[in-house]
């Protein structure tokens, strides 16, 4: 746990939350500030910065709960679609240093815009990005 973390405060059930599912590694919970009826949040209870800081069996673990916890959204709400958002640093729009998942039920007409301007490459850039990418894996 980190001192001055809200998510960390949440996810340890030292501030209020509206938690709808809870294990001894994480907390879901509703976002009280939705981009739309029923977005959902899961906390890792551990202060994890970021996607960078996981290890592979956390991150099976969490997205593993992300899927059970879509698909409980999709039997209880009436929802056109999902958006799975994730967002590591500020130039990602991470606006919270606590890494968490966002379930966003997207409705019709719900206004909400999740989208960027495409750009294209040439196949020997992409094959060049791809090489490096690779590599690290």
């Amino acid at each position: 746990m980190k001192n001055n973390c809200i998510f960390c405060d949440i996810a340890q059930g030292k501030m209020a939350s509206t938690t709808i599912f809870e294990t001894g590694e994480f907390r879901v919970i509703l976002d009280k500030f939705p981009a739309t009826k029923g977005h959902v949040l899961i906390l890792p209870k551990e202060h994890i910065e970021n996607i960078f800081e996981l290890d592979v069996e956390q991150s099976g673990r969490i997205f593993a709960l992300a899927t059970a916890v879509a698909k409980a959204m999709e039997d209880a709400l009436d929802l056109d679609g999902l958006n799975v958002l994730q967002n590591n640093g500020a130039a990602a729009g991470q606006t919270v240093q606590h890494f968490h998942i966002h379930l966003i039920p997207r409705y019709k007409e719900d206004h909400v815009n999740i989208t960027w301007s495409t750009s294209e490459l040439d196949d020997v850039a992409l094959s060049a990005i791809g090489e490096a990418i690779a590599k690290k894996i």
